[in-house]
């Protein structure tokens, strides 16, 4: 806590010196806008719109909340120095908390509670059982930019307690045809820890239609620590040591009056395998000796995957009664198997003497929907007055099995919901009303069913629960002389709660699926105050939260099987976030912030909120910084820290937690040969700092790993 005034110093200093450059700056740009890509005029990058949360591109100086826009300049930063899709968030949005540089995202928050992360609007995942996979679905290479709405939104659907985090596929901008090729490798300590890339993508964009078709296959290594030493395979599914192939096409037709009317198809398809070469071998927290791993084969006979796959038919009408509609008819299938574990919730006397029995669980998930949307601007002849109406229909499936004895683990769940939406806008002078409702109607249906041996083999009745809430929200924004604005909002989030957790752990009989607490649905209450001052060259946003949930949910340990329990009680969450960003001269570009995120709970059931949230769903105060300098017109060379805070919460208590902090610094430089292509060099971890995962400083099941030691990357990129 000592380092926070030093952390707002810094800050500080850095919306002082963009003072400086105010009056030689242009208008103001968008709020939250990110640094445009080159080439692009300041006059474009006034203008950044999203369509997240809107359906139709919406300018983003205009709605009320904080919005992070990451751009293809962002991303091509990041991805220089790792494809762990989480790092990119971890480094570029305030709130969203440390990656788990894993297979599974568990713990990666977004301002303290579960974002919704969709692919092209469409959500990845299921809320009925979040197995925290849904952070790795797709190659970054085919990722255009990435919208995040941070604060609870239902502007999206179910799920977003923490916001919203869209990943927004490529589009083709070129007229003709182009061809881009990408070669990767990185490597650590011998040739165990190398890792390959090769992809491929097509553009074609014609006057009447356009195709994009991305093909890539990685194979990794395992990884070090900074004390040169391997890492221990993740006990939920590990990026290291795996294979990756991945295949996207997305193909559009522009038809009708002026091309007013567009009919779009895309399709995805993700699987990632680990190869099984390495066992986990636990570490020692009373010695301070991580996790890590050892050539063998693992428990059971099949190794863990993330296999996800995605069909859209979209279509769109630019000018239908006066307005934009657009639709989205989609299909999602997700499966995910995780390690083998022999622990005492595997176990069956009538399979195997207890103690004997090795298993491995599958999450199946399938969902289809539909997503409309319909614009109007200067309705009821209004100047200035925008609605936006829709409907959403959606069925998720899910369930959970124990696969190598195909035993039943979570039942298999129905979640259906008709959402009926509509949203106004007014835009007075300098001022910009917005407020809307969203009506969720859901209902979950689940068959009865037997639990497994540990949990007692009790009957469960089944039956079905309805989620019904009128999800509302209003905020303001006010355009200031001097290029500032200010954003008021307040808004309501809706999300279920992670179902399948507390229906594998009843272990009482006569108890129904209606009948369960836990069950119920998290509503969130959000309010958010904040500031924006933007010019062309430089830029400063502040935004300070609360969001509440009278059931709430936060994560424990179970002390008998090491595995999350759900814990549903009141939860408050109270943060602010900081960014700044200076452009020094058209060479070098600086930007910087810092996110503090406050979370209480209660120790008892109807006790008082005395009980800070923990690593798992709070992260620890974070600062980061970065510096780009374009010191040729082919070149430039990009130097960011990142740093998570010391913590000590809950002292003196059974839920005392104490975590470390650590700064981590990264590098990345590209040089444009031309016609030979472009050579980009990453650096992840530059000073090869040793440190200790902040969510992996508690103690759980097998997880004291430490994070990835120096890795260094050399991408070759032609374009032709």
């Amino acid at each position: 806590m000592r380092q926070v005034p030093a952390t707002l110093t810094t800050l500080l200093l850095v919306s002082a010196i963009s003072a400086a450059y105010a009056q030689q700056a242009a208008p103001a740009p968008a709020a939250a806008a990110s640094v445009p890509e080159a080439g692009n005029s300041d006059a474009k990058r006034l203008e950044t719109t999203i369509v997240t949360g809107t359906r139709t591109a919406k300018s983003i100086d205009k709605i009320p909340g904080a919005i992070t826009v990451v751009s293809k300049e962002d991303l091509a930063h990041t991805l220089a120095v790792t494809e762990d899709a989480s790092a990119v968030l971890a480094r570029i949005v305030p709130g969203y908390a440390e990656s788990s540089q894993a297979m599974s995202n568990t713990g990666e928050t977004l301002r303290g509670r579960i974002p919704l992360r969709l692919f092209d609007g469409v959500p990845q995942g299921s809320p009925l059982r979040e197995g925290g996979r849904s952070a790795t679905f797709t190659d970054m290479g085919v990722i255009g930019r990435i919208e995040v709405i941070n604060g609870p939104s239902a502007s999206e659907g179910v799920g977003a307690a923490g916001g919203i985090i869209n990943y927004i596929s490529k589009v083709p901008t070129k007229q003709g045809d182009e061809f881009t090729l990408v070669g990767r490798v990185s490597s650590q300590n011998g040739n165990d820890s190398q890792n390959f890339k090769l992809g491929g993508t097509f553009a074609r964009k014609a006057e009447a239609y356009d195709l994009l078709i991305s093909a890539a296959h990685s194979d990794r290594g395992i990884t070090y620590d900074g004390h040169g030493r391997r890492i221990g395979m993740n006990t939920s599914g590990s990026l290291s040591d795996s294979r990756t192939n991945d295949l996207f096409l997305k193909v559009g037709v522009d038809f009708g009056v002026d091309k007013q009317q567009r009919l779009q198809f895309s399709m995805s398809n993700f699987k990632v395998t680990g190869k099984g070469n390495y066992i986990l071998v636990d570490g020692d927290r009373a010695t301070g000796v991580t996790n890590t791993s050892e050539r063998g084969r693992p428990l059971g006979a099949k190794t863990e995957f993330n296999d996800f796959e995605q069909y859209i038919v979209s279509y769109r009408h630019d000018n239908l009664f006066g307005g934009t509609f657009t639709a989205d008819a989609y299909l999602a299938k997700q499966a995910m198997r995780y390690p083998a574990e022999d622990g005492a919730d595997r176990q069956d006397p009538l399979i195997a003497p207890l103690g004997t029995l090795i298993d491995q669980s599958e999450i199946y998930a399938k969902k289809k929907g539909l997503r409309t949307a319909w614009t109007r601007p200067d309705i009821f002849a209004v100047e200035g007055l925008e609605l936006r109406a829709g409907l959403d229909v959606i069925e998720d499936e899910a369930q959970q099995r124990l696969a190598l004895t195909d035993r039943l683990w979570v039942p298999p769940m129905l979640y259906q919901s008709t959402a009926p939406y509509a949203q106004l806008s007014y835009d007075i002078g300098p001022l910009t009303l917005s407020g809307g409702l969203r009506r969720e109607d859901g209902k979950l249906s689940v068959d009865t069913y037997t639990t497994t041996y540990f949990r007692n083999r009790v009957q469960v009745l089944g039956g079905s629960l309805k989620y019904n809430a009128n999800l509302g929200n209003v905020g303001a924004v006010l355009k200031l002389p001097n290029n500032w604005s200010m954003f008021v909002a307040q808004s309501k989030g809706f999300s279920l709660p992670n179902i399948g957790i507390p229906l594998r752990n009843i272990n009482k009989p006569g108890q129904s699926v209606d009948g369960i607490l836990e069950l119920q649905p998290i509503l969130v209450k959000n309010k958010e105050l904040g500031a924006n001052w933007r010019t062309a060259a430089a830029s400063f946003g502040a935004s300070f939260y609360q969001s509440d949930s009278n059931l709430g949910v936060s994560l424990s340990v179970d002390p008998v099987t090491n595995d999350f329990i759900m814990n549903r009680a009141p939860v408050r969450i109270q943060g602010m976030e900081l960014t700044g960003e200076l452009n020094l001269s058209k060479e070098l570009k600086t930007t910087a912030l810092y996110s503090r995120i406050r979370g209480k709970t209660t120790f008892v059931a109807n006790g008082p909120m005395d009980k800070s949230l923990g690593v798992n769903d709070v992260n620890p105060d974070k600062f980061g910084m970065s510096a780009t300098w374009k010191y040729m017109a082919n070149a430039d060379v990009t130097l960011g820290f990142t740093k998570l805070m010391s913590r000590h919460i809950n002292a003196g208590t059974g839920s005392e937690e104490n975590t470390t902090g650590y700064t981590l610094f990264d590098l990345d430089t590209n040089y444009d040969f031309g016609r030979y292509g472009k050579l980009t060099l990453g650096v992840e971890n530059l000073a090869n700092k040793f440190y200790v995962l902040s969510w992996s400083q508690v103690p759980g099941f097998r997880n004291y790993w430490a994070g990835r030691g120096r890795v260094v990357t050399v991408t070759h990129t032609l374009t032709f």
